[in-house]
């Protein structure tokens, strides 16, 4: 007999005393994604907030063509577009309360936005401008994240010592379906529940990480499984969906608040656009499967529900296309004024106090300008 034919043999018997910590089945995410849109259910939704999400949805798109048409005028480095995506993007931002946080990924512009942070402080990471652009501590959001992932083991962090404090908290983490690849993805989702914390993790799955699509990341029959693993419910919903993303996140921040501990939320939707501006989206998928998805438009799929239902009509499509054009002519002209920019503030923030050889570069760079200063000067004499 080989060694493996030995192992393979071996089957050891678990103690009578053990059992499951918890039991797997409610944990388990439904077999097919949650909607409201279009069923019985959607009778029992807030009108108010059918309407809301309709509006900020609206404005998103027209937000996400703004800032993508800025790339293309020189005024932005880069934009990772939402276009397809935005009613993840708001929902995240209008379940939370005042209090909570969320953490964005380098694609959440919109979802930043949606939180109240000034559309042109949003973008100052992605213009090339110093820093975030932004405060955090002023909106409870957390500077966009380019490295993948990392932004959920900072959630976890701060949602666990909120807990501790005994602070009214809940953290809302955003990544795409790329960043179920990552190690930091695990980590957080271990601790989280471990340590119970009060932390939502959203995860949009728009079909591709860059050009690689999702079935040559992972071969779990959807990513929300992956949250029994680790010993958490794991929900499925249509991404699509505004109303159906908005409950189910609900649900979890509450659940969450409540001291029941964190939720993975994975909402299928697309990516319309390519990854960003630098990317020919061309090369890896086809026109066909993108018009598909564009039949699966979550501003289309709000509009008809609320029209049918006698909850919108043309007046008030009009006055939110209208309230969109006003946020991305502003949005225009804010962006295409120069910012006045100081060499010095790279030295700004970086430490608390100063590394002695950063105060060296500091020196070094001061000393440059004002030989600069003063040469042009003489030239102009």
């Amino acid at each position: 007999m080989t060694v493996m034919e030995q192992r393979g043999a071996y089957r050891p018997t678990p103690p009578p005393a053990w059992r499951p910590r918890t039991d797997p089945a409610p944990l388990l995410p439904d077999a097919e994604p949650y909607r409201v849109l279009g069923t019985e259910a959607a009778a029992k939704a807030d009108p108010e907030l059918l309407r809301r999400l309709y509006a900020e949805l609206v404005k998103g798109r027209r937000y996400n063509a703004q800032a993508t048409a800025l790339t293309k005028q020189g005024r932005l480095a880069v934009y990772p577009s939402t276009t397809g995506q935005e009613a993840c993007e708001v929902a995240a931002a209008l379940v939370l309360k005042e209090q909570d946080w969320l953490f964005p990924s380098y694609r959440d512009t919109l979802a930043v936005v949606a939180r109240g942070v000034d559309p042109v402080e949003a973008l100052t990471l992605l213009r090339g401008d110093w820093h975030t652009g932004y405060d955090p501590y002023e909106h409870r959001v957390a500077p966009l994240c380019t490295p993948l992932a990392t932004q959920l083991p900072h959630a976890v962090g701060l949602a666990h010592a909120a807990r501790l404090k005994g602070d009214d908290v809940v953290a809302l983490a955003m990544v795409g379906d790329g960043g179920t690849s990552e190690g930091d993805f695990h980590e957080a989702l271990n601790f989280a529940a471990v340590w119970q914390a009060p932390v939502v993790f959203l995860v949009q799955n728009n079909g591709f990480a860059i050009s690689v699509p999702l079935a040559k990341q992972t071969a779990a029959p959807s990513l929300a499984h992956k949250a029994v693993g680790y010993g958490m419910p794991g929900r499925l919903v249509d991404g699509n969906d505004a109303a159906a993303v908005h409950e189910v996140l609900a649900d979890a921040v509450r659940h969450a608040r409540e001291g029941g501990g964190p939720t993975l939320v994975e909402a299928i939707t697309y990516r319309v656009d390519a990854h960003t501006n630098a990317d020919d989206a061309t090369r890896y998928r086809g026109d066909a499967e993108v018009e598909t998805w564009r039949a699966h438009d979550p501003i289309q799929l709000l509009e008809r529900e609320l029209t049918a239902r006698g909850m919108l009509d043309e007046a008030a499509i009009e006055a939110a296309r209208q309230d969109a054009e006003t946020l991305a002519a502003a949005l225009r002209e804010r962006m295409n004024q120069d910012p006045v920019l100081d060499p010095m503030d790279l030295f700004t923030h970086v430490y608390a106090e100063p590394t002695p050889h950063l105060r060296e570069q500091q020196e070094q760079l001061r000393a440059e300008l004002e030989a600069e200063a003063e040469s042009e000067g003489s030239t102009h004499r």
